[in-house]
């Protein structure tokens, strides 16, 4: 257990019972236990294997590289359909963690050999996410702006993609590429 991590435990007002267990078991799999995004992160040699986090709804385990997983028992869930990878199984009580104890563990260890065997997951690339058509008739009318967004590497090209496509509105869509557009001049990401 890793100190620097207990305050994540000790703060937690609704699951605390399920994420002491979480815990229990994953460190049982002789994984390092480290603070990432505010969450348990658990690791093999500096590499990210599994996650504790919780929602208002159900509390989690998030395997980083779940989509590899056999998952027999079919309990890995794709959080939203833009997670290319992640794969969570959820939990809305201790008796569902306390009943697929030995299935978590079976998880974590193919987890670990998959990440010890160096095996990476096919990512999409940056075409095969959808393009708003507000953004595809602005880059088409842009070319400073198309040529600005094409230099952009391929994790902040979907970083926009992903933000312009999630509003349900055309207004927003809008609203949010217009906002954008002096940042991808510059050649800056939505974070930057």
């Amino acid at each position: 257990m890793n100190p620097k991590v207990d305050w994540f435990f000790n703060k937690a007002k609704k699951w605390q019972e399920e994420f002491d267990r979480l815990r229990t078991i994953v460190l049982d799999c002789g994984l390092t236990e480290e603070l990432k995004w505010g969450c348990p992160c658990y690791t093999l040699e500096g590499n990210n294997i599994v996650l504790i986090h919780g929602f208002k709804e159900y509390c989690a385990l998030l395997f980083m590289k779940g989509a590899l997983l056999k998952d027999a028992k079919g309990i890995l869930i794709q959080q939203t359909e833009n997670v290319q990878v992640a794969r969570q199984i959820r939990f809305t009580d201790l008796e569902e963690i306390v009943h697929l104890e030995s299935t978590l563990k079976s998880y974590i260890k193919e987890a670990i050999k998959l990440e010890k065997a160096g095996v990476k997951a096919p990512l999409k690339k940056t075409s095969e996410f959808k393009m708003p058509e507000e953004f595809k008739n602005v880059l088409d009318e842009t070319p400073a702006l198309k040529k600005a967004f094409n230099a952009l590497t391929p994790g902040r090209q979907r970083g926009y993609l992903l933000y312009f496509s999630s509003a349900k509105q055309a207004k927003t869509r809008e609203a949010r590429i217009e906002k954008y557009m002096p940042q991808i001049l510059k050649g800056k990401g939505l974070e930057d």
